[in-house]
C-alpha cells in the first residue's frame, strides 16, 4: 500500500492553489488566492510575510515568505524587500501577510509599513501594486489598493 507523506500534500495543494511563476496577476483576489497557499498550514500559528516580484508584464517572477514572527505580529524590513526585488530583477511587487486572528481589518501597523515600502520602492523605481491581508479559513482578504490605501 503507497503512502502519501505530508510533504507530497503540501507540494500538491501549492501546484493547485497557488499561482503558478510566469501566470499575469490581474487582480487582488488571484493573489490573495496565491499568499493563502504559500503561507499554507502556518496560517493559524504565526504571522508570515510574502512578497510576490513580477515582471513588466505582471507575470510572478518569484514569491516567497519573507519574515516570520510571532502569533500577533511579525517584524519586516523595507530593505530586505528592495534587496530581492533587484535581484530578481522585478519590475513590481506586492506583499501579503496574514492575520492568524481572523480580523481582516488592517493595523496602523500595517499602514505604516505599506509607508515604509511603498517609499523605498519608489526610490528604486519599482512599482508598488498592493499589501494584501488573507485569514484562517478561507476567511477572505483585504486589498489596500482595492480600498485605495496604495
Amino acid at each position: 500500500m503507497n503512502k502519501i507523506s505530508d510533504a507530497d500534500l503540501e507540494l500538491e495543494y501549492r501546484k493547485r492553489f497557488s499561482v503558478p511563476e510566469g501566470e499575469i496577476i490581474s487582480d487582488s483576489a488571484t493573489a490573495a488566492k496565491h499568499f493563502t497557499a504559500a503561507i499554507g498550514d502556518r496560517m493559524t500559528e504565526r504571522e508570515c510575510f510574502v512578497v510576490m516580484l513580477l515582471n513588466g508584464r505582471n507575470q510572478l517572477v518569484e514569491s516567497s515568505i519573507l519574515f516570520e514572527g510571532t502569533l500577533t505580529c511579525s517584524v519586516v524590513y523595507p530593505r530586505e524587500i528592495i534587496r530581492l526585488a533587484i535581484k530578481e530583477n522585478a519590475a513590481a511587487v506586492l506583499v501579503g501577510h496574514n492575520h492568524p486572528s481572523g480580523n481582516l481589518m488592517e493595523s496602523s501597523e500595517d499602514r505604516k509599513i505599506s509607508d515604509k515600502i511603498k517609499i523605498a520602492l519608489n526610490t528604486v523605481d519599482i512599482k508598488f501594486h498592493d499589501f494584501l491581508i488573507v485569514v484562517p479559513g478561507g476567511g477572505g482578504y483585504t486589498s489596500f489598493a482595492d480600498k485605495g490605501l496604495i
